[in-house]
């Protein structure tokens, strides 16, 4: 039986593993100071399936009491750019009024999808709410969108691993890569 090449299709690596792994040290450094003097409790929430890879690296770093919670939204489908609508497959578990919270994304381009979300949960009055995402792509933003911790700003390439897919592929790659244009 072949090999199969898992990393087929990827033009160059963006970020590497060693790079992704000091940043997501500072943030956490970075999200443990800011809560650490805050009496509420935390819940940090995972934007499925993209985030995860990142939240689960994050949440080590958070050196503080943490709840963690799941939402699944999809804008996607199989395709490079969004359909701009917005459906939420899994929704929240944990009540988030009055409590802190901080929503991890992997990456935000257009800022469409992201505002939705955010608009969702702040009519849900959670004490505060604060952003992490992995990757900004700045030069694609359609809607302004407060990043509170930034892993990377990246250029306009469509870019896979470390959780990013194309067509769910390419998630379980260490670091990230430029996947080579059709």
């Amino acid at each position: 039986m072949a090999e199969k090449n898992w990393e087929y299709g990827i033009e160059k690596v963006l970020i590497s593993e060693a790079q992704i792994k000091e940043r997501i040290k500072a943030l956490g450094e970075e999200i443990t100071n800011f809560y650490k003097d805050k009496d509420e409790e935390l819940i940090v929430v995972c934007l499925l399936k993209g985030s995860v890879i990142f939240f689960a690296d994050l949440c080590r770093e958070i050196k503080l009491p943490i709840k963690m919670d799941f939402m699944t939204v999809s804008s996607y489908g199989n395709q490079k750019e969004t359909s701009r609508e917005l459906k939420i497959v899994k929704d929240l578990e944990e009540n988030i009024m009055g409590k802190n919270v901080l929503i991890v994304e992997d990456i935000i381009d257009s800022g469409l999808t992201l505002n939705k979300i955010l608009e969702i949960l702040k009519a849900r009055e959670p004490k505060n709410l604060k952003l992490a995402t992995f990757l900004n792509k700045p030069s694609r933003r359609e809607v302004n969108v407060k990043i509170d911790y930034n892993g990377y700003d990246i250029p306009d390439e469509f870019v896979v691993g470390y959780g990013l897919d194309y067509a769910q592929n390419y998630r379980n790659l260490s670091y990230v890569g430029i996947l080579k244009g059709e």
